[in-house]
């Protein structure tokens, strides 16, 4: 789910930015520019963990324009959801589909069909969530579940998965509620 990996990108400056910081500089724009970025092949750029000054390249000046584009490596720490994974999530939404729920910046769907059975026909639209047909099992917004990833989606710098919780050992694992000693 959580992996380190060396990358590049590319920065673009205007000479207003050029001085003694010029570094400095450089890496606070590569660190607005890609954390919480969703790239296709590596999934979330979390954080920007290193950037080696001899990584910075000497930059190239566009003719028409008066900037300038530096190529930099940096090392991240990246979140990429795999296929059968198994992880914990916060519910967000409730609907007759489904449900919505987050684990960190990833938003995952579970449809109706990919909940047990004894909780497909469950949704209760007065309090938006998904009851069992015994009671024992509530799903709602802001209760935690356990989930297996069926698949994902990268459209628009955006990573979104599928998720079940059909299988032994997955469904709700708190209630979202805080307990009182």
């Amino acid at each position: 789910m959580f992996y380190v990996k060396q990358l590049e990108h590319e920065i673009v400056l205007t000479p207003v930015h050029f001085g003694p910081k010029l570094k400095a500089t450089i890496v606070r724009l590569l660190k607005e520019e890609v954390e919480g970025l969703a790239l296709a092949n590596y999934g979330y750029v979390v954080n920007v963990i290193e950037v080696p000054e001899d990584q910075i390249k000497s930059g190239i000046i566009e003719y028409d324009s008066g900037d300038v584009v530096f190529t930099v490596k940096y090392t991240a720490l990246l979140l990429r959801p795999f296929i059968n994974e198994v992880l914990d999530a916060v519910v967000t939404q409730c609907n007759a589909l489904g449900f919505f729920a987050f684990c960190g910046p990833l938003r995952i769907f579970v449809s109706k069909h990919s909940m047990p059975e004894e909780m497909f026909n469950g949704f209760d639209g007065s309090k938006d969530a998904w009851i069992s047909d015994d009671k024992e099992v509530v799903i709602s917004s802001g209760c935690g579940v356990r989930l297996r990833i069926k698949g994902r989606t990268v459209e628009q710098g955006n990573i979104t998965a599928i998720g079940t919780i059909k299988d032994n050992y997955l469904g709700q694992i708190d209630d979202g509620e805080t307990m009182e000693s």
